[in-house]
């Protein structure tokens, strides 16, 4: 169900490039209510789309329907969160987002492989961790940056996703009291993320009880932009191999940056082997 969702999700994107005529630096899209195509609890689209409303990110927002699926467009422009996160001398990886739809799914994928906690690592504006609440799950959200921390403050209101302004690599994981918890890594292997990712797993693998039962999510891409890795896995091949991981299952989903890419971006799951 999960993988058929993804795949909905991924063909609702090409219908709204091939329609859409604005010329927002980001753009997305929610449904508006349940459809066959996609089964979503409707509570749970409602809170998405309070989320998308409350953010100031976004700027202007209408009514669409994207082949078959009534829409909700939301346009926004990130510079100067992006600008203000690159400022940071440990910064890791440039802010960047991933669709609100695709946080949502990969939240249900967690669940599903039976994480009982998400941490949303490099969180941006905290939209994993908080459909990770949407899904009743425990959830953190870890940001170096206080610009987009306190927005994810403002989001808090809706649901708290309990954000933390830390740099990840340091940050005290122990203090959480984690019992089965999957981290999503915010970047591109390419783009800062081995640097967070290799920094946040040397953490979690120092704490005993956690270093055999916890769950990683690493945004890879296949892009030719980008330098491949001799291990494959969109990226991440290396870093996981390295690290005693082995990857269970793959999804691929539509993030900002791959608006008016051919491939989208693909979310590794991963495990500790």
């Amino acid at each position: 169900m999960i993988e058929e969702l993804g795949n909905n999700l991924v063909d609702l994107k090409k219908e709204f490039v091939k329609a859409y005529g604005g010329k927002s630096q980001i753009q997305e899209v929610i449904p508006k209510s349940k459809s066959k195509l996609f089964p979503i609890e409707e509570s749970h689209l409602d809170l998405l789309h309070q989320f998308a409303i409350k953010n100031p990110i976004y700027y202007n927002s209408f009514e669409k329907q994207i082949g078959s699926v009534d829409c909700i467009v939301y346009e926004g422009d990130i510079n100067k969160y992006w600008l203000n996160s690159i400022q940071h001398g440990s910064s890791k990886a440039p802010f960047s987002l991933t669709w609100m739809m695709s946080g949502y799914v990969g939240a249900l994928l967690a669940k599903e492989l039976g994480y009982s906690e998400v941490i949303d690592i490099g969180s941006g504006d905290g939209r994993i961790a908080f459909c990770a609440k949407v899904l009743e799950m425990e959830s953190y959200s870890i940001e170096i940056d206080g610009m987009l921390v306190e927005l994810q403050k403002i989001l808090t209101d809706i649901l708290d996703f309990h954000p933390y302004c830390s740099d990840a690599v340091v940050f005290d994981y122990s203090s959480l009291n984690l019992i089965r918890p999957i981290f999503f890594i915010g970047g591109l292997a390419q783009m800062g993320g081995i640097s967070l990712a290799s920094g946040a797993l040397k953490s979690i693998q120092s704490i005993s009880n956690l270093a055999k039962k916890t769950g990683w999510v690493f945004a890879g891409t296949l892009s030719k932009k980008y330098a491949s890795d001799p291990k494959n896995e969109a990226g991440w091949g290396t870093l996981i191999e390295g690290n005693n991981l082995k990857s269970i299952q793959s999804i691929s989903l539509p993030t900002a940056w791959t608006f008016h890419e051919i491939d989208e971006t693909r979310y590794i799951f991963a495990e500790s082997n």
